[in-house]
């Protein structure tokens, strides 16, 4: 994710990466002005914004569009189609605290199988998601524990991942008797399975994969659909997928010692050897020869 911070007031942001795929940013603008700040944020990225104290506004299409945010209220954005910029406009006295976080990150905190992404709701999927509420008290408490920060330096990084998780569970706590899932995300979830099917079945048959006609008439979905929603769930098309699954298995197999170049190719769908060589070059840089020599 690009990281491109426009302001010119100091201490009005710190910056804090929790780990791959998840940042917590804290504003604090303390000056007598309002502070207009610009980050980008790709479109990959989930982003929670929380107005701890005073007022602001998030600018969107040039300042074509704004949403206010006031003291108190938490808005969630995130946009599939296109990159999401911030483009903050921070009123004097004000404090925000925002997480940023990989969907493919954010759905593992809430799925078993955290290596696939769960499709948006239909009326979401190509369009702008946004939805505001109100801070919890409990939610302030953890807020306000962040942004006074003060204790060892040392332990900054633990205790800052600490509160993130625990921020975002208060905000996705529900009464026990609300209908609804846990995770605004995990819906249509007979779709997501056949995905999910979708990928085993390449990973099975690797060697000899169905066309992508044949995948979409055996899972029961639409090729648009399937074609569409793998690359939303693992972030790549089909076979950009299995290709790089088939290397990874390729690497694996040399490094265990017990193939040579030739079964190796064959096991993971190459007639010839040149092919995967080639192949296996384009993904590590490297022949496989030359990797196995540098194994030992």
């Amino acid at each position: 994710m690009e990281i491109q911070l426009k302001n010119n007031a100091p201490g009005i942001l710190e910056e804090t990466i929790i780990e791959d795929g998840f940042y917590i940013l804290k504003f604090q603008n303390e000056t007598n002005d309002n502070q207009r700040i610009i980050r980008d944020i790709n479109s990959s990225y989930i982003q929670f914004h929380f107005c701890v104290k005073g007022s602001m506004k998030f600018n969107f299409n040039n300042g074509s569009y704004a949403i206010p945010l006031p003291e108190k209220k938490s808005l969630l954005l995130y946009n599939p189609q296109r990159d999401l910029p911030m483009n903050l406009e921070m009123e004097k006295d004000s404090c925000l605290v925002s997480l940023l976080i990989s969907i493919k990150k954010f759905h593992s905190l809430f799925s078993k199988e955290a290596d696939y992404i769960p499709f948006l709701g239909e009326g979401n999927r190509d369009k702008k998601y946004y939805t505001d509420a109100d801070i919890s008290p409990s939610m302030m408490v953890v807020l306000n524990q962040i942004l006074n920060y003060n204790l060892h330096n040392s332990i900054k990084l633990l205790y800052f991942k600490g509160k993130s998780y625990e921020l975002l569970s208060l905000y996705f706590n529900k009464p026990e008797d609300a209908d609804i899932d846990q995770c605004p995300f995990l819906v249509d979830e007979e779709n997501v399975l056949k995905i999910k099917q979708a990928k085993e079945i390449i990973i099975s048959r690797m060697a000899e994969p169905p066309t992508l006609q044949e995948l979409s008439k055996e899972i029961g979905l639409p090729l648009s659909k399937l074609k569409d929603g793998f690359k939303q769930i693992y972030g790549e098309p089909v076979y950009a997928f299995l290709f790089d699954y088939k290397m990874e298995v390729a690497r694996q197999l040399l490094a265990s010692g017990g193939h040579n170049v030739n079964e190796v190719g064959l096991k993971v769908g190459y007639s010839t050897a040149s092919h995967f060589i080639a192949a296996f070059k384009k993904k590590f840089g490297t022949t496989p020869k030359k990797y196995v020599m540098n194994l030992s």
